[in-house]
């Protein structure tokens, strides 16, 4: 069983770098005549070797072609640095799915393939991305980083996450971006993947939390990752149904129609405050249903990115 259990993961693993690739191509093909034109996966120019010059970036295969040494100018020489931030508590594995997919997701799984098609994109413009996970404890950090050995192990750690089927119930949102906050020293892109569910509930608390990741001029993007036909409109058959706290364990049995439309309203004046709050911190704050493709995290870091630089 162990053996199967190490395969599966590294099966996963070489399955998320791939789908990541999938998302960023897609991507990319999609933006090629959009006003993002300007975003280069590869290069810009080739430019005149001179003597001297690293080696680095010469062109060997045009010096196939032409016998003269170009070297690669790329769009985005810069040291970006990115800290991605995971909520991996057990309300984020809704709904359920068998196997990760682009198509086939739950709110973890959108967050761990949208943070490694990020991922992919500042590796090929050699930017730094770091990693933190949390739950109920504070489960995993790595400072930013541009190696290719660093990226592999983000990338082994989110198949990790991936895998899981015993996540923790409990949430401590706004204790654990404290400690976050505490670790990125250098001025950085932050983008946190949460469903803002937690079982410790204190609004003051969390956006005093989210106010601390703005210390030392950071950008704050807060992506609320929802399934938005049942957690915004509440979208069940109107049949006797068991509704179930992942986090808490509290149930209760009713037929969902006779709640419907106070459980929007109430869910939908939530969504606002967490807009508005947001907006008066100058915390960019985007709403992303998990049954929709990627799109809409990929521009918004590109959007963050041109206004970072």
């Amino acid at each position: 069983m162990k053996l199967q259990s190490e395969l599966n993961k590294a099966t996963l693993f070489q399955n998320l770098e791939l789908l990541a690739r999938q998302v960023v191509e897609g991507f990319i093909s999609g933006i090629h005549k959009s006003p993002f034109h300007g975003f280069s996966a590869e290069f810009a120019e080739h430019k005149i070797y001179n003597t001297g010059e690293s080696t680095k970036h010469i062109d060997w295969k045009l010096f196939a072609k032409t016998d003269k040494l170009y070297t690669k100018r790329y769009e985005e020489e810069t040291n970006l640095r990115c800290h991605m931030i995971l909520d991996n508590s057990a309300s984020m594995y809704y709904p359920e799915v068998k196997t990760l997919g682009v198509d086939t997701v739950n709110k973890v799984g959108f967050g761990v393939l949208a943070i490694a098609a990020l991922m992919n994109i500042l590796k090929r413009q050699r930017d730094a991305v770091g990693l933190s996970v949390y739950s109920d404890t504070y489960n995993f950090y790595s400072s930013e980083k541009g190696s290719e050995r660093h990226h592999q192990m983000l990338l082994a750690k989110l198949s990790e996450i991936s895998l899981d089927t015993a996540p923790a119930k409990s949430t401590e949102t706004y204790t654990h971006l404290h400690l976050i906050a505490e670790k990125i020293k250098r001025r950085s892109l932050v983008f946190l993947f949460t469903d803002m569910f937690q079982t410790a509930t204190d609004d003051e608390k969390l956006f005093d939390a989210l106010r601390h990741l703005k210390y030392n001029k950071h950008e704050v993007v807060l992506f609320h990752l929802i399934d938005r036909s049942t957690e915004l409109h509440f979208d069940f058959e109107n049949t006797p149904k068991r509704f179930l706290d992942v986090e808490t364990g509290e149930h209760i049995d009713l037929y969902s129609d006779t709640i419907k439309e106070a459980y929007e309203k109430r869910v939908a004046d939530y969504f606002s405050a967490l807009k508005l709050q947001c907006a008066q911190y100058r915390i960019k704050y985007v709403a992303v249903d998990v049954r929709a493709d990627f799109s809409k995290v990929l521009n918004t870091y590109l959007v963050e990115r041109q206004k970072f630089l």
